[in-house]
C-alpha cells in the first residue's frame, strides 16, 4: 500500500555505520538536499552504528529512505514487501552492465605471501587465521566472501552460521561493524584477514602497486586518512580475493511515501543534474572524499527487484 497522502513529518534517511562518520556528512547532507526539493520535506538524517537497526528501521516505515546493501535491502524486503529499490548508482558506462562494486579479502602487505601456494593466492593458505568480516547482513562484507570460502572448503562441515563464529577453518572470527571497522580489524592485526569492500575504503586509501580491484594489487592509508584510518597512515594491505557485487541501491518503504514522491524523487536521482552534481558525484582526480565517485558516465538508474536475485542465490 502506499501512502495516500503527503506527510508533514521530516523525510527520514537512515545510514549504515559504513557511511555514518563524520567524514560523510557533505555527502549525506548533499543528498538530504535533493530529497528535500523532491518532497519538500525537511530531511532528519538518521545514523547507526549497527546494521540490523538500519534494516529494520526501513522495514518497519521509521525511516522512509535507506542507502543499503543488496543483502540488506533483501532482508528488509523480507521483512515488508513495502520496501522497494528506488535507484542504483550505475558503472562508468552509465548502464546496469558494469554497476558492480567489490569485495575484497585483505592481508598485510608485510604477510601476504603466507597466502600463496604456488606463486597462487588462494584460500588453501588462509586456513588456520583469524578472519574479520563486516556484519552478516552485509554483503561484500559477509554474504559473498562466506559463499566463496564455503564452495572453496566444501569438504568441510562448514555453514555460513558456523562462519559467523570461530569454526574449523578460522578458529577466530571478528566482526568490525562497518567496512572499516573490518578493515582497521586487519591493519592493526586483531585479524589476519579482512573482508571489506572498495567504495567504502576509497577515501581512506591510495593504489600503491597492481591494478585496483586485482589480485596481488596494494594499497596504502593515505597522508590524511580521516578516522578510523588516521592512525594507520603509510600502512599497506595486499588483496588477495577480489570478487564483484552488485551496485547498492537507495531502498525507499512505499507504505510511508506517496506516489508523487516517489516519483519526483526517483526523477530528480536519475536526472541529469544529480548526474552533474559534483557533491553526489565526485570527480574521481579531484582529491574530495564521498559517497560516490565519478571517472566516466556514472549516473543514477532505476532497478527492479528481481535485479537483486542473484544476491539472492547466495543464500539458497
Amino acid at each position: 500500500e502506499k501512502a495516500d497522502v503527503k506527510s508533514d513529518e521530516p523525510l527520514v534517511m537512515v545510514w549504515y555505520p559504513n557511511e555514518s562518520g563524520s567524514d560523510m556528512a557533505s555527502s549525506r547532507d548533499a543528498f538530504g538536499e535533493i530529497f528535500e526539493k523532491a518532497t519538500g520535506r525537511k530531511v532528519e538524517h538518521k545514523l547507526t552504528t549497527d546494521y540490523a537497526i538500519a534494516i529494520e528501521s526501513i522495514a518497519n516505515g521509521n525511516a522512509d529512505i535507506a542507502f543499503m546493501g543488496p543483502q540488506g535491502y533483501i532482508e528488509a524486503k523480507d521483512k515488508s514487501d513495502d520496501v522497494e529499490p528506488l535507484v542504483v548508482p550505475s558503472g562508468e558506462s552509465g548502464t546496469l552492465d558494469d554497476a558492480v562494486y567489490y569485495s575484497w579479502l585483505a592481508v598485510p602487505k608485510d604477510k601476504a605471501e603466507q597466502y600463496k601456494v604456488n606463486g597462487e593466492y588462494t584460500l588453501d593458505a588462509t586456513e588456520g587465521k583469524t578472519i574479520s568480516f563486516v556484519s552478516a547482513s552485509s554483503t561484500s562484507g559477509f554474504k559473498v566472501p562466506t559463499s566463496s570460502i564455503l564452495s572453496h572448503f566444501s569438504d568441510k562441515n562448514l555453514t555460513e552460521e558456523a562462519l559467523m563464529e570461530g569454526n574449523e577453518v578460522y578458529p577466530d572470527v571478528l566482526f568490525g561493524d562497518s567496512h572499516q571497522g573490518s578493515a582497521v580489524n586487519m591493519l592493526m592485526e586483531r585479524s589476519d584477514i579482512a573482508a571489506f569492500c572498495n567504495t567504502c575504503v576509497e577515501a581512506y586509501v591510495d593504489l600503491a602497486e597492481g591494478e585496483k580491484n586485482t589480485l596481488g594489487a596494494v594499497y596504502k592509508v593515505k597522508e590524511n586518512a580521516a578516522a578510523p584510518f588516521n592512525t594507520l597512515v603509510g600502512k599497506e594491505f595486499v588483496l588477495i580475493q577480489v570478487t564483484p557485487v552488485l551496485n547498492s541501491p537507495f531502498v525507499i518503504n512505499t507504505s510511508v511515501l506517496s506516489e508523487e514522491e516517489i516519483k519526483t524523487l526517483k526523477e530528480l536521482l536519475i536526472s541529469d543534474e544529480t548526474t552533474n552534481n559534483t557533491s553526489i558525484f565526485v570527480p574521481e582526480d579531484s582529491g574530495g572524499s564521498g559517497l560516490f565517485y565519478k571517472a566516466a558516465g556514472e549516473r543514477f538508474l532505476e532497478v527492479e527487484d528481481a535485479w537483486f536475485n542473484p544476491v539472492r542465490e547466495l543464500s539458497k
